[in-house]
């Protein structure tokens, strides 16, 4: 989050590569930014503590009932409307995770909950960006979310981290940090980012959609090849293909209920969705 802040700072103040959206307030800050970097920095600490807990291609699979949270959250907060559409969607989606984490074969619950904590601190940054953006008027790019974002995340990160790490890392004697891993990790999530904005600047919103199908299927893959702790079942495919299909269908009701009232409201310079789409990129490398 400090890297990203610096690069943020360095592309949009100093390089000006990049324009901040204006309309910034100090009450806006602290009743959206703040929230949402603090959502931010939980969905961080959560979804990558899992990984300590089960494999790769496992929390994939469990990251599939996000949009059944944000759903959920949604209607919870006025956003969203029940519909019978919806709950079915929403049970697919579910349905399909469970049997997915049935099929795990070394499944550890403690990640589970880790990793579930992580969809959630996710689903309510969304929800609060969907505040920011609906109920507030602010519209703002990836670079200019991030920009505002990430110090307010790396406080966040910080302040626990004094109180609940700093003390174990002391006790192990010499800290060792892999300075061209963390660069690169950094680096490449930032790139992502960048990415987003960039796909969803000459496409279109489905294009985005759709290679986001399709990075979830190659990480579960590419990860079962990789690492040795993962072995994948027939069940855990099967069912993660049924979650996937419910998400593909939420996907798809998505777009047309947001192509409807872009016929006569969208502008040429309206960067309100890419706010809303760059929301999984941002937590994944």
């Amino acid at each position: 989050m400090i890297f990203s802040s610096v690069l943020c700072f360095l592309l949009t103040k100093v390089l000006k590569i990049f324009k901040v959206e204006e309309g910034m307030t100090l009450e806006i800050y602290v009743t959206s930014v703040i929230p949402i970097g603090a959502m931010f920095a939980m969905t961080l600490w959560l979804g990558n503590t899992a990984y300590l807990y089960i494999s790769v291609s496992f929390a994939q699979m469990l990251k599939a009932i996000m949009p059944v949270a944000v759903f959920v959250l949604g209607v919870a907060a006025g956003l969203e409307m029940m519909s019978c559409r919806m709950l079915l969607i929403m049970s697919i989606i579910s349905f399909g995770v469970l049997v997915a984490s049935y099929g795990e074969l070394n499944i550890n619950w403690i990640g589970v909950v880790y990793q579930m904590g992580g969809v959630v601190g996710e689903a309510l940054r969304l929800i609060f960006m969907e505040i920011l953006v609906k109920r507030k008027g602010i519209k703002l790019n990836p670079i200019s979310l991030m920009y505002y974002v990430s110090p307010c995340s790396a406080v966040c990160l910080f302040l626990p981290w004094i109180f609940l790490e700093k003390s174990k890392m002391e006790g192990n004697g010499t800290w060792n940090f892999h300075f061209l891993v963390l660069t690169l990790n950094s680096l490449c999530t930032f790139a992502l980012n960048l990415s987003v904005f960039l796909v969803i600047s000459h496409t279109s919103a489905l294009t985005i959609r759709v290679a986001g199908v399709v990075k979830d299927w190659v990480v579960v893959l590419v990860s079962a090849l990789l690492f040795a702790d993962t072995k994948l079942t027939l069940i855990n495919l099967f069912g993660y293909a049924i979650a996937i299909a419910g998400v593909a269908a939420y996907n798809n009701h998505k777009l047309k209920k947001e192509a409807s009232p872009r016929v006569t409201t969208e502008t040429p310079g309206d960067n309100s969705e890419s706010i809303a789409l760059v929301s999984q990129a941002n937590t994944e490398r």
